[in-house]
């Protein structure tokens, strides 16, 4: 007899309904997600060149004084970031040193020059004299450029915000001149960009063909500063299901 209550508690064991605690059973109902790590870091440290990887300029081109980044603007090329990236904000600080400097950051890109400079989407910084200094049959160049305009570059497509054929110029002036900081932050998510200049959101372009790759800054003929350069990654979007990212790595 014992032997048969026995056998018929294991029994009655095995069958019993599994009754959860009401922590347990929201957990199981609703897993807990992972964590969301979303902060700033640094991409330049102000102390040397960590986190790029010279592309086609020269060992003279970047350097490190007094805290910035110094590029000399010769010859012209790019450096790009270590790693790529899909979505994210991205904050820099910059400053021409000349009269009609030129330079920019692209977003996206290949980092694979096609003559000097590679595909992606490039974020535009001119200084102010720029339209004056490199006229068009006599007179000045239209004002857009120097606005902190956006397109792709090397053959990236994208639909502009505010047209100015296939640039999107922003809708104020808010760039300062030379030996004077700006701020831009740039908002790139699922390709589309929003760009803030000091203080400000006036630019914005859409639909990239391109949507994950490195970061590039530009050396393009005269001396530019950089101060401070802070990435924050988001989560990823469907670049990937869309086949916009990079076919190849840069040699």
């Amino acid at each position: 007899m014992n032997a048969i209550i026995r056998h018929l508690l294991c029994l009655s064991l095995i069958s019993a309904p599994l009754h959860l605690s009401a922590d347990e059973s929201n957990k199981t109902k609703n897993p807990e997600l992972p964590p969301l790590e979303l902060g700033f870091v640094d991409l330049f440290n102000g102390k040397d060149l960590s986190n790029w990887v010279d592309v086609n300029t020269s060992p003279e081109t970047w350097s490190v004084k007094d805290g910035l980044l110094v590029c000399s603007g010769r010859p012209i090329g790019v450096m790009r970031s270590t790693k790529q990236y899909e979505n994210f904000i991205l904050v820099i600080e910059w400053r021409h040193m000349k009269a009609g400097g030129n330079s920019g950051v692209f977003l996206w890109s290949d980092a694979i020059p096609k003559g000097r400079l590679p595909k992606g989407m490039e974020v535009q910084m001119l200084e102010l004299e720029w339209p004056y200094i490199h006229k068009r049959n006599g007179k000045p160049n239209h004002l857009g450029y120097v606005s902190g305009e956006l397109f792709g570059a090397g053959g990236m497509r994208a639909i502009p915000e505010n047209p100015r054929g296939n640039r999107s110029m922003s809708y104020e002036m808010r760039c300062r001149g030379k030996g004077e900081w700006n701020r831009y932050v740039v908002v790139a998510v699922d390709g589309a960009v929003k760009l803030s200049i000091n203080g400000k959101f006036v630019n914005g372009i859409r639909e990239a063909d391109l949507r994950k790759g490195y970061l590039c800054l530009e050396s393009e003929g005269s001396e530019i500063h950089f101060r401070r350069i802070q990435i924050m990654e988001l989560p990823p979007g469907r670049a990937k299901d869309l086949g916009m990212v990079l076919e190849k790595k840069p040699g």
